[in-house]
């Protein structure tokens, strides 16, 4: 066997670091999906994921859904067990508060509230910085997709006081 010993110098130590960050971001997922549902099982959508160099981009083809402003987040569990409380709280890696308004905040799972029309059907696009598709988003338990009955008030703590949750889409690679 041979042995051969090298210094281990600064230069060195940036190329293994560089070479690692090069393999983590290309074990990054690049799109994901979530099929849609509300507590009947009915589909109400979909919603899929694109990673971008400014976060993830998520383009909603919603129908079926009441009238009005509701609060639309990616939660910390993909389990979507009606009442959807099995999908646990906002995906928040960072500890944060919650809320756009709330100065020790914002989730990453955090999005701004949309607006469906009469129709109950919506399409929409939304821009998160702070969601990536990686693997704190795809840990053991998953993530979710979650819309609730109400708006998200963007300031109370832990989730916006926006009410029930009335459907829900695991995420999938």
């Amino acid at each position: 066997m041979l042995n051969i010993h090298m210094p281990v110098t600064r230069p060195a130590l940036l190329a293994v670091a560089a070479l690692f960050v090069a393999a983590t971001a290309a074990n990054a997922t690049e799109t994901a999906s979530a099929a849609m549902v509300d507590a009947n099982g009915d589909s109400v959508g979909s919603v899929t994921l694109r990673a971008t160099p400014h976060g993830t981009l998520l383009h909603a083809m919603l129908e079926n859904l009441p009238a009005g402003a509701h609060a639309f987040h990616v939660h910390d569990v993909g389990i979507c067990e009606p009442p959807f409380a099995s999908s646990g709280g906002h995906f928040n890696p960072g500890g944060k508060k919650h809320g756009f308004d709330s100065a020790e905040g914002m989730h990453a799972g955090d999005m701004p509230n949309i607006h469906v029309p009469d129709s109950g059907a919506l399409e929409i696009e939304v821009l998160n910085t702070l969601l990536k598709l990686d693997a704190t988003l795809f840990d053991a338990d998953g993530a979710a997709i979650v819309i609730h009955e109400g708006p998200d008030d963007y300031v109370s703590d832990p989730a916006g006081a926006a009410g029930p949750r009335i459907a829900c889409g695991v995420i999938t690679q």
